[in-house]
């Protein structure tokens, strides 16, 4: 019996090494710089010095916790990098897409345009739960967005991370919170962003059991269709793929080209 229960022991172990393995680590960039907004950490991954301009094109990124952006997105962000992009986030924890996140996201949005010469009109970068990071400031704020992209991006928080879990981030009983999904949920308030003529590229697995497609991405594309924008979005789906690291989720050209026009554009005059 002793046996048995070490080598379950080493099993176990052997298995959350292998899962630990597979997670990719911290993005860490060679122009990055950390700082706080207020009590938030905040960071800033910048092109080369002979790339940067002013006003200086930007990607505002979502969700910014301690994991993300991880090694997974390293090739995005050095192409953006290498167009003369720079990319900006602030850690504001789980906050589902919460009016209360908001202020920080102001605040980092006022030191980069109004302080550091950044543009006014970033393009927005949700991946998974950050998707409603980006959408719901994006609602709250749609004349200060050039375009949004999304990786498997959660639009309805319904369906992740449910009601039960998200309740507290917007300080209220999950009922009260499904009471108010028409005014608080990103998804039912996704013809803001077609109304104010937000361009946006989206791309979702038809397999994916954690962030639906049908919920989610499939969802804002027909909102879009349904106000007369259809025109304004495109969204990629990647058959047989789920909520995963599958390389072609991060290695999408016309995902990025997309930002990168996306964020030039929100630069101009």
């Amino acid at each position: 019996m002793k046996t048995f229960r070490l080598v379950a022991v080493i099993l176990l172990a052997a298995c959350a090494v292998l899962r630990a393995a597979d997670t990719p680590a911290k993005l860490v960039l060679a122009d990055t710089e950390h700082f706080n907004v207020g009590d938030r950490p905040a960071f800033i991954f910048l092109p080369p010095v002979e790339k940067r301009a002013k006003p200086q094109p930007w990607i505002f990124y979502a969700p910014t916790l301690p994991a993300y952006p991880d090694e997974a997105e390293r090739w995005m962000h050095e192409q953006f990098l290498a167009a003369g992009i720079a990319v900006a986030g602030v850690d504001v924890g789980e906050a589902y897409g919460s009016p209360a996140s908001h202020a920080a996201f102001d605040a980092l949005y006022r030191e980069l345009t109004e302080r550091r010469g950044f543009a006014v009109k970033p393009c927005l970068f949700g991946r998974s739960r950050g998707g409603l990071w980006v959408s719901s400031w994006a609602i709250a704020n749609p004349a200060h967005v050039a375009g949004l992209i999304g990786i498997y991006p959660v639009f309805d928080f319904r369906t992740y991370p449910g009601l039960e879990k998200a309740a507290p981030a917007y300080d209220l009983a999950p009922e009260v919170l499904d009471a108010r999904r028409t005014e608080l949920n990103p998804i039912e308030r996704i013809g803001v962003l077609a109304k104010a003529g937000v361009p946006v590229a989206l791309i979702h697995g038809d397999a994916d059991n954690v962030v639906p497609l049908a919920e989610n991405s499939a969802e804002f594309v027909r909102r879009y269709r349904e106000a007369g924008a259809e025109r304004l979005v495109n969204l990629i789906v990647l058959a047989g793929q789920g909520h995963s690291f599958f390389e072609g989720f991060f290695h999408s050209q016309e995902l990025v080209d997309f930002a990168i026009s996306r964020a030039q554009a929100g630069a101009k005059p």
